[in-house]
């Protein structure tokens, strides 16, 4: 048996020389596409989001097992990262602070070897995206129970920032103890009003009399409790671990389902994945049927809506704009079509950006 074992082992050692070679000829191959982009564009453009959703789902097509075909496109986009580094760092930023949900949904969608910067709120994501200070921003833009993200919506409006990607990020909220809690002399929890609104369940039924205090995000209720004796908070993982708390219960999300959509902005617009969708603003002049008319071009070229949503316009009383989302690139020929007939209806199109549908 000893004898086996230590085949087993020698026969592992091997490969992980083998992984470690392929692994670095993996990252110089990124290093000489870095050199022929330098070559070839004096601006060029290091980070290509369809070709990254590509590769990942080629990954996950072909993967046999006995490896998960989603925990082996994770490892791979882990490797991905690490070689963009080598081609040029990475600068994201991120709604913060440290140990958000949104923070998480960037790791996920660029991995661990990205710098990511934490600020305080969406408008200054967008500014430090459109500044060329961050190369990137990742946003939250709507929820699964509870709906959109108005403030993102809202700030597209006035921004000339791309969607280059999007991000979907299951959302498990625990709740958190300190070092100093004293569990049986609890009196408030803290949270993030949404995170309170998807766990009203839980606390009807498992502490109904404690005050339920909304803060500005799930990591500064952890971050609460470092100097609170008598509170608990309500948050994920990254923050718990940021924070050295320990989980009270797990998963106390009213829906197990709950999903928060983000989405990546930049400066670029990006190629066709095979694989995408496309965000556009419309407005058209008030008038009996424009939203049916509106929506009919999508339904004779057969192209699926995958979200509309209505905002005021901001330049007139009772004037909207409609967001829409849909499948497809904006170069595919049928959506050419949707849109040139959305315009020769009068309506004003502004494209936010086609990019791949999420992969991870």
């Amino acid at each position: 048996m000893t004898d086996s074992l230590d085949s087993l082992r020698d026969q592992i050692d091997a490969l992980d020389q083998q992984l470690q070679t392929l692994l670095n000829r993996r990252a110089e191959l990124a290093h000489a596409v870095a050199d022929v982009k330098r070559r070839e564009d004096s601006n060029p453009v290091f980070y290509r989001p369809e070709r990254e959703a590509q590769v990942l789902q080629r990954i996950k097509e072909r993967n046999q097992g006995p490896i998960d075909g989603e925990a082996m496109a994770r490892l791979f986009r882990e490797v991905m990262s690490i070689c963009l580094a080598l081609e040029q760092p990475m600068r994201v930023a991120f709604l913060g602070p440290e140990g958000t949900f949104t923070q998480q949904a960037a790791i996920k969608h660029f991995g661990h070897a990205v710098e990511s910067v934490p600020l305080g709120a969406i408008d200054e994501v967008f500014r430090e995206v459109e500044a060329g200070a961050a190369h990137y921003g990742v946003v939250p833009v709507e929820n699964s129970t509870e709906g959109m993200v108005s403030h993102t919506l809202d700030t597209f409006m006035s921004s000339s920032l791309k969607i280059c990607g999007e991000v979907e990020l299951r959302i498990h909220h625990h709740l958190l103890a300190g070092p100093h809690t004293r569990r049986d002399k609890v009196t408030r929890v803290y949270s993030h009003q949404q995170t309170l609104a998807q766990c009203r369940q839980w606390l009807d039924a498992h502490l109904p009399t404690v005050e339920r205090i909304p803060v500005s995000s799930n990591a500064e209720a952890a971050r609460r409790l470092r100097d609170e004796w008598n509170a608990l908070a309500i948050a994920g993982d990254m923050a718990a671990e940021l924070y050295s708390l320990e989980r009270v219960q797990s998963n106390i999300e009213d829906r197990p389902d709950n999903t928060t959509r983000f989405l990546v902005i930049g400066r670029q617009d990006t190629p066709p994945s095979g694989r995408d969708k496309t965000s556009m603003l419309v407005t058209g002049k008030n008038r009996p049927g424009l939203l049916s008319d509106m929506l009919l071009p999508f339904r004779e070229q057969g192209v699926n809506l995958t979200r509309l949503e209505s905002r005021p316009s901001r330049t007139a009383n009772w004037s909207y704009v409609f967001f829409i989302d849909c499948e497809g690139h904006k170069e595919d020929p049928l959506l050419k079509d949707v849109l040139a007939k959305l315009e020769g209806d009068g309506n004003t199109i502004r494209i936010l950006g086609s990019y791949p549908k999420a992969v991870l």
